[in-house]
């Protein structure tokens, strides 16, 4: 990071991500409302784990463009083998990345290992937990001078964060809460929108505020004002920035819901009492088997006419 690709670059990471959540959780919600349980991650339908190996990659990219491609030695050291202090803000952002590549790396072990534990839903999300509390924690104790306008913007990213961060942890209690689902998936994309605006402001010449001007320090250019005035109006604009976006992105939320929900809701189909009922349990917590719940057995409804809520036959 410090620079415009270093945050656009893991801004469009967090987009996109956030924007696939979203997609998939809307869609599963409308397609199965009354046995809907939240997946940490989705599947795609060419490779199982596009998702979380796409998350590997963008985070070993980052690691390296931190520790190895950026420094003008191409490594983080100084002669005598300790941590500069201009390199001090590589590390941390290195190990945001690293904690997200081992959130990555771990789903997978757990995918393909605990298969049959429905615990292995819970620990994905205790360890995507894990990544959002370090990338909380490091930007809140970042070594970096934020001052000024860099330091606003970074300290609503902090909002954003742990809203991802609280809305994990109560996905773990809270399974079955598309709410909880919904607002963590829009505050990934939130972050992912917010640092790619950070980049563009921050490191854009034209796009600094007026009485505000780049300047060069420890080898990073950085938004600095002129007077008490300047850096004031340009902190107010940061603030009246982000309550534009949040407003924009939560416009963006529901309509996406709304025309999803239209789309697939009027897809639900509904069976007769002779179909089986063996398989609910079992299959609720799985996505696909969520899915083929629709048009297969996972739920029943009695269709006389109209439709009614699940019933127990056994009562």
């Amino acid at each position: 990071m410090g620079t415009l690709v270093g945050h656009v670059a893991p801004g469009l990471g967090f987009l996109l991500i956030g924007l696939w959540h979203l997609f998939n959780h809307i869609k599963l919600h409308a397609l199965n409302s009354h046995s809907y349980v939240s997946p940490p991650w989705f599947p795609s339908s060419k490779f199982k784990y596009l998702e979380l190996l796409l998350i590997m990659a963008g985070s070993l990219a980052s690691i390296s463009m931190e520790l190895f491609i950026g420094p003008d030695r191409h490594q983080p050291f100084d002669p005598d083998g300790t941590i500069p202090s201009n390199h001090l803000h590589n590390f941390e952002h290195s190990s945001i990345s690293m904690t997200f590549f081992l959130y990555a790396a771990f789903a997978i072990v757990l995918d393909r290992i605990a298969a049959a534990s429905r615990a292995r839903y819970a620990l994905t999300q205790l360890l995507a937990a894990v990544a959002f509390a370090q990338q909380l924690l490091l930007f809140h104790l970042h070594s970096a001078d934020h001052d000024g306008p860099e330091g606003q913007y970074h300290l609503l990213l902090q909002l954003i964060v742990l809203v991802s961060l609280t809305t994990t942890l109560m996905g773990i209690g809270l399974p079955n809460s598309f709410t909880v689902s919904f607002t963590r998936s829009l505050s990934v994309l939130f972050q992912g929108v917010w640092l790619v605006a950070m980049g563009f402001m921050l490191w854009t010449p034209g796009l600094v505020p007026k009485g505000c001007f780049m300047n060069l320090e420890e080898g990073h250019q950085v938004v600095r004002c002129s007077s008490h005035e300047a850096l004031h109006r340009a902190v107010s604009l940061v603030n009246i920035q982000f309550s534009w976006y949040l407003i924009g992105i939560t416009v963006f939320g529901m309509s996406l819901y709304l025309g999803l929900v239209k789309v697939y809701a009027g897809k639900t189909q509904y069976f007769s009492l002779g179909e089986e009922e063996e398989d609910e349990v079992e299959s609720n917590d799985d996505v696909e088997s969520q899915k083929k719940s629709v048009r297969g057995n996972a739920t029943s409804f009695i269709h006389v006419g109209k439709s009614f809520s699940p019933i127990d036959m056994e009562r």
